[in-house]
């Protein structure tokens, strides 16, 4: 197996995956690239469905033109490798067209890194995770790293971070992403998870902008706009905590909504033009330091 395999519009799953000989799909490629190699695109196409088993990069090579995926009906990615493994998904368009299920769903890995991709269109409405851009379900724990991403339009969720039952805490790190359109959560932080969402923008998703429940459930918001949501940061069910620091909470039908739980503001946000929610209360202010 090599290092670095190679695929391409007008490659052949049969070829050696080479340069001068690509495959045709990432699938086709995954057998031939060695454990923490990586797949490279030669030039735009759509490279199909795919479910990683050990630790590796995909890389839609920018300079040759987006790689896509079209996963109508199924997940585009599927990331279950050992849980030592790390696994990057850079620079790929995955459309779900409508009907897709899940664009990135992650089970096992150590780290996952997804840097530079548009995941879109994932409309399913049942089935496993329907609906969801970006779904950790890891039960080993692990982190991940969402970068330079814009998810939009989808049935559920854009990022949906909790471990499986009696999993291990899950961490994640959510920066310069643009979150918009998704109908139930720009991003879920639930059960388990420890997430932090930075120069971000959480915009019209119709039903939550950021929502975190459940027990020891996380979410730190720096820096951020969270703009025309229906409740633009929702903290409830059991004793979630939610900081926000330097962020608008803007124009949404409730800025903040608490039910259970604590809301902390550092006093540096701007929680304004609301319908309701326009304060942290009973939520707590606390000095910068």
């Amino acid at each position: 197996m090599a290092t670095r395999t190679w695929v391409s519009g007008v490659g052949d799953d049969a070829n050696p995956c080479s340069r001068t000989a690509p495959c045709k799909t990432f699938a086709g490629a995954i057998s031939k690239t060695a454990a923490g190699g990586e797949i490279s695109v030669i030039d735009p196409g759509g490279f199909g469905a795919v479910t990683i088993t050990k630790g590796m990069t995909i890389d839609g090579s920018e300079g040759s033109g987006f790689a896509s995926i079209l996963a109508a009906g199924v997940s585009g990615i599927i990331i279950n490798a050992a849980v030592t493994d790390t696994v990057t998904i850079r620079n790929v368009s995955i459309n779900g067209s409508g009907t897709g299920l899940t664009g990135i769903r992650i089970l096992r890995a150590a780290q996952v890194y997804v840097e530079n991709c548009e995941i879109f269109g994932f409309l399913a409405v049942s089935g496993t995770d329907a609906g969801m851009a970006i779904r950790d379900a890891r039960t080993n724990g692990g982190h991940l790293f969402v970068t330079g991403c814009t998810i939009r339009n989808n049935s559920s969720v854009g990022i949906h971070v909790a471990p499986g039952a009696g999993g291990t805490r899950i961490t994640a790190l959510v920066d310069n992403c643009w979150i918009q359109g998704n109908k139930i959560a720009g991003v879920g932080c639930v059960s388990g998870s420890l997430v932090t969402i930075s120069n971000s923008i959480v915009s019209g998703n119709p039903a939550v902008g950021i929502s975190v429940e459940g027990t020891t459930s996380e979410c730190n918001i720096e820096n951020c706009v969270i703009a025309h949501n229906g409740t633009g940061v929702l903290v409830q069910n059991s004793t979630p905590v939610a900081r926000l620091s330097n962020s608008s909470v803007v124009n949404n039908a409730a800025g903040i909504g608490l039910t259970s739980g604590t809301v902390f503001s550092y006093g540096n946000n701007r929680i304004a033009g609301n319908g309701s929610g326009n304060a942290t209360s009973p939520g707590q202010t606390i000095p910068l330091r």
